[in-house]
């Protein structure tokens, strides 16, 4: 499954639009809590801890969005926007795009 931010792929044409699809990621209650209190692993101002967390979740969201576009019978998903949300202490990571077809 191709996968991009762009909304078309170079060197193929989109023969057919299947619709929007999305993927969440949401982690449990305790995450953001966790993330935090493993801060003491910033150096230089990153946390490790953090970035794992939302990696993650990016891909996690990433494949639930990819697998309901394989199941329209889309080759590729185009114009991927990924955003990412703290909701009552929980992280969420949500993907959506356009699922499509290609010649």
């Amino acid at each position: 499954m191709i996968t991009t931010t762009t909304p078309s792929i170079e060197g193929r044409t989109i023969t057919g639009y299947k619709g929007i699809v999305t993927g969440e990621a949401i982690m449990g209650a305790n995450v953001v809590r966790d993330i935090f209190a493993g801060i003491t692993d910033i150096i230089g101002g990153r946390s490790g801890a953090y970035e794992q967390k939302l990696g993650e979740g990016r891909e996690t969201a990433l494949r639930e969005m990819e697998q309901r576009a394989a199941q329209m019978g889309a080759d590729a998903v185009v114009g991927v926007d990924l955003d990412y949300e703290v909701i009552n202490n929980m992280l969420m990571v949500s993907a959506s795009g356009t699922a499509v077809t290609l010649g």
